[in-house]
């Protein structure tokens, strides 16, 4: 593997892409947990997506949705084949989700998390379960995603662990 020189100024990040063909196996659910669920949101208010989606990742570097326009944004997300959902736990919401099924059958996971203090208590495995079925329920064919070292350490991890598997890097 060689080494690539990174300019003063940037960063740098292992990208590794991943995928999953069928629906994993069942597996045990949190669904005895009230007020936890994953909500589609058909036509995200701007101001709230950017706040949710700062919210979920700052701490990740998550930029690309913060640099758009107003209209790009609106643009994107209102597009009948773009799916915004938040995972919400009562009246709080604690995750974001964004499904893109532009390229269809394929959909792609392109946003996935939840705020800090949310991490580590099964909830993610929970949203990605609920994800997956209801990727799966609307004849998805192949249903993929990507994470990079910039990302929490445990996403790979746990994206393996979901049953995705890796089929790039970059």
């Amino acid at each position: 593997m060689a080494l690539l020189p990174v300019p003063v100024g940037c960063i740098a990040a292992v990208v590794t892409h991943l995928e999953m063909r069928e629906p994993p196996a069942e597996r045990p659910t949190m669904s005895d947990r009230p007020g936890l669920a994953l909500v589609r949101v058909p036509t995200p208010d701007l101001e709230w997506y950017r706040g949710l989606y700062r919210a979920v990742g700052e701490d990740w570097l998550w930029f690309s949705r913060l640099t758009m326009t107003d209209r790009q944004l609106a643009d994107l997300l209102r597009n009948p084949r773009v799916a915004v959902y938040a995972v919400r736990d009562g009246a709080r919401e604690i995750g974001l989700v964004e499904l893109d099924w532009r390229e269809a059958p394929d959909c792609e996971v392109v946003f996935f998390g939840l705020v800090p203090d949310a991490t580590g208590r099964g909830l993610g495995a929970w949203a990605m379960r609920e994800v997956q079925r209801l990727a799966f329920v609307q004849g998805t064919a192949r249903l993929w995603l990507h994470t990079c070292t910039l990302d929490h350490p445990r996403a790979l991890p746990f994206y393996i662990a979901q049953g995705f598997r890796p089929f790039r890097r970059e």
